[in-house]
């Protein structure tokens, strides 16, 4: 009896897609994604992709659908109060964006259809609402934190001085003595930066929100 022999490479999946346009757009950017780098990638023919992706915007949906994914969504379930609960959900939605921060551009867009952005939209807006804050300030607390963060990880601040302290003559920048060091503490930068904001954020809303009218 005969036996049909197995392929020799995995059968062509949307996840296979992803995880392979992820990998490009990680390594080269958004631009470097095409259906002939794809192809190549996952050794098919560009037409077999059209099987799972009509076009390359909907790979790039898909790819920042998957980063969205990996945001932990588990303190809005209940027990925490809503201030230390975005303050957990602010840090692990910055955690998936730094790990992939040429995919940000595209999550800036917003959810549009894609599943995993909007059960964030809708998880935040739902514990907002359910700790008393009116719809509409509600929605504006999660655009708030939506721009705050995804603005965080578009780019390191420490990184965009250079390592010479030649740069920054003092004669023509008195404050910047020590910018040059900056870029070697990139990370305890970025991180502080990200945490001061964070608080003054928070520490804002918690005054708008014992002024709230009681219900």
């Amino acid at each position: 009896m005969w036996r049909m022999a197995r392929p020799r490479k995995p059968l062509l999946s949307r996840d296979r897609i992803i995880e392979a346009a992820g990998a490009l757009v990680d390594a080269e950017g958004l631009e470097a994604v095409s259906t002939r780098r794809l192809a190549a990638a996952l050794g098919v023919s560009g037409p077999s992709l059209y099987n799972h992706f009509r076009t390359k915007d909907e790979i790039l949906d898909a790819v920042a659908d998957a980063v969205s994914g990996r945001v932990d969504l588990s303190m809005f379930d209940g027990g925490q109060d809503w201030r230390t609960a975005l303050h957990a959900w602010a840090h692990s939605y910055r955690d998936a964006l730094a790990d992939h921060p040429n995919i940000v551009p595209v999550l800036a867009r917003g959810p549009g259809r894609r599943p995993a952005g909007l059960r964030l939209a809708d998880a935040v807006f739902g514990a907002m609402t359910a700790a008393g804050w009116p719809a509409a300030q509600a929605t504006r607390i999660g655009a708030l934190m939506r721009y705050f963060i995804l603005g965080s990880a578009v780019a390191s601040f420490a990184g965009g001085f250079v390592d010479d302290r030649t740069a920054y003559d003092p004669a023509d920048y008195p404050h910047l003595g020590q910018a040059h060091l900056l870029a070697e503490r990139g990370r305890e930068v970025d991180e502080g930066a990200f945490e001061t904001g964070l608080a003054a954020l928070l520490d804002g809303l918690a005054l708008q929100y014992e002024a709230l009218p009681a219900s």
